[in-house]
């Protein structure tokens, strides 16, 4: 294993964003599964939505999610929200935004009126299922709408100034996420590999899980579902907080399987939001054979 300012296998500009936008979903996951443990089996929507089961896995399976504005916040706020199992709602009134964020993966449906958003969201909170809908309407109209028909989310963006408003509007029953301050014992592990992610990652991923503590729950189940619910936006990025202790366990394993040849393509790894770099390289093939 190298370490080194200059690495060969720096992110690029696509590759930053990505990262960027990972860590701002981890963030917001964070901050929304830290309330699993503290609501109530219940929905407040209208008569007839409400979840009657529970998983075992810290979920916010059977609550409804109100994301806001299908900007960059809302679209991480969905991915996040879809880790986290909840059912999410955002609204747009800018067409080509919504339409992106069904081909990227973020939003599952989009759809015209509030009617058809709830029609779906009604069946997933039902059955404890993730789900994110964007409705095609500015989200001043679609919140009116909610508030007329006494559609009240569980669960508001963090702090800001359109939360705030959010807040205005739904009154004291919904709640505001807030963002969670990583633990002094944690670190920030990042890894990339150089090529053919689909066949790679899958293999860090089971290694990262490997050194994990079985009783992170809340950290693996981003691990083992960011990967899905962030799809081609993670451009093969992935980002973790973990104790440090699991994070060494893990530079240490990737590096053992580089050396040895089980992980055959070239892997960066960052610590503490490239504080620490650490790149693997696999030892050149002998293809020269030998005569005799």
């Amino acid at each position: 294993m190298d370490r080194g300012e200059n690495l060969p296998l720096a992110l690029d500009r696509n590759e930053s964003a990505a990262f960027d936008f990972a860590l701002q979903a981890e963030r917001l996951y964070a901050a929304l599964i830290r309330t699993a443990g503290a609501t109530e089996p219940a929905l407040s929507l209208p008569k007839g939505l409400a979840s009657e089961t529970w998983d075992s896995e810290p979920s916010l399976g059977g609550k409804l999610l109100y994301a806001g504005e299908l900007d960059e916040d809302g679209r991480a706020l969905l991915v996040a929200g879809n880790i986290a199992g909840a059912a999410s709602l955002a609204a747009t009134a800018d067409a080509a935004a919504g339409k992106q964020a069904v081909r990227d993966g973020v939003s599952d449906f989009l759809v015209t009126s509030l009617d058809e958003a709830l029609r779906i969201l009604k069946n997933q909170i039902r059955k404890r299922e993730t789900v994110a809908v964007c409705v095609a309407l500015a989200p001043e109209a679609v919140e009116r709408e909610m508030l007329e028909r006494g559609v009240l989310p569980d669960l508001l963006p963090p702090d800001n100034s359109q939360a705030s408003r959010f807040s205005m509007s739904f009154g004291r029953d919904a709640r505001q996420i807030e963002i969670v301050v990583p633990k002094d014992s944690q670190t920030l592990l990042a890894w990339h590999v150089a090529a053919a992610p689909a066949q790679w990652l899958p293999k860090l991923d089971s290694i990262a899980l490997d050194c994990m503590d079985p009783n992170e729950v809340a950290a693996r189940r981003w691990l083992r579902l960011a990967p899905r619910y962030l799809g081609r936006l993670a451009q093969g990025v992935r980002v973790l907080y973990c104790e440090r202790e699991a994070a060494r366990e893990f530079v240490a394993r990737v590096q053992a399987g580089v050396r040895c040849g089980e992980i055959g393509v070239e892997v960066r790894i960052s610590l503490n939001n490239n504080e620490e770099i650490f790149l693997s390289r696999p030892l050149p093939s002998d293809d020269s054979g030998s005569a005799g």
